[in-house]
């Protein structure tokens, strides 16, 4: 059985949401972008599970 990758998880996700946002308070497009592309991938280190990471990428391609 697969899991539902997008399925609710956070306890407050308003509150993530909002951390995320200030987080990128003044950055440019780059910096922002770069940001990004860190907290992804240090992200996916803690997951570590690549059948669930590639199950991720899929589960973000579609709308």
């Amino acid at each position: 059985m697969t899991p539902d990758l997008t399925a609710p998880k956070l306890e407050t996700p308003d509150a993530f949401y909002a951390d995320l946002l200030a987080a990128h308070e003044n950055l440019s497009k780059a910096e922002s972008d770069a940001y990004n592309a860190r907290l992804i991938l240090l992200m996916a280190n803690h997951i570590a599970d690549a059948n669930v990471l590639r199950a991720l990428l899929d589960a973000a391609k579609r709308k």
